[in-house]
């Protein structure tokens, strides 16, 4: 018998309200998403990276600030053995994208080309840090039969938050400066975040011990496991 308690229906317009409605009436889920989006949209200064370089007078360390983001998250995840103790994934989702804003912050305030690399990897982690607690969430509350249709709103935090965030660096880059750029950036990212977690108290208090989604679930995969096993 296939493990699935459902059959997968074909994809229409209904299901995609369907997805949308059940997130926003799960404020929590919805904050990973916004604060995922905010981080994105405010702080990502990949477009920037090649005049900063030329600002620093090192354009020899492009490759490295390009690399620097992912070295952050790698470092993140082969030591993310911590990451199993935490119950609050909510509260480190906000504090981790909070992370997020004053590193890429730091990064277009200081003048050193190696401090700048510096705060480009514990952004790099940071980010990861939140990617992790996020997937958390996801995985542990979403039930199966929508987690294709949630799918489809994550991979828009994940697209188009991003490519929203170069146009927005670029456009304040070009009415401002490179560097006021990437701070200003960062620190509006603080800012977004902030209010985003006063606005969405779920999210700051989303323990996966006491959540009613996440003990709903934990309680039908056992059950799952007990009759697959009997």
């Amino acid at each position: 018998a296939s493990p699935a308690a459902h059959e997968a229906a074909k994809p229409s317009l209904r299901s995609i309200a369907e997805g949308a409605r059940y997130a926003w009436s799960r404020k929590e889920l919805l904050g990973t998403y916004a604060i995922d989006l905010a981080a994105m949209f405010f702080a990502m200064p990949l477009a920037l990276l090649p005049f900063l370089a030329d600002e620093l007078g090192a354009p020899w360390s492009l490759g490295l600030m390009y690399a620097a983001l992912p070295a952050g998250a790698l470092l993140v995840t082969l030591t993310s053995g911590w990451s199993s103790g935490i119950h609050r994934h909510g509260r480190m989702v906000v504090l981790a994208a909070v992370g997020w804003g004053f590193a890429i912050s730091a990064a277009g305030v200081v003048g050193n080309v190696w401090l700048v690399l510096l705060f480009l990897v514990l952004g790099g982690a940071f980010d990861m840090v939140s990617g992790i607690f996020r997937a958390a969430m996801w995985n542990q509350t979403i039930p199966d039969e929508l987690r294709g249709r949630l799918a489809g709103i994550e991979l828009l935090s994940y697209s188009a938050g991003p490519q929203l965030g170069q146009v927005r660096a670029g456009g304040m880059a070009a009415w401002t400066s490179v560097r006021t750029s990437i701070w200003a950036g960062g620190l509006l990212c603080v800012g977004a975040v902030g209010l985003l977690a006063l606005c969405l108290p779920k999210l700051m208090t989303y323990d996966v011990r006491t959540n009613p989604h996440a003990v709903r679930m934990r309680g039908a995969r056992r059950a799952v496991s007990g009759v697959s096993s009997g």
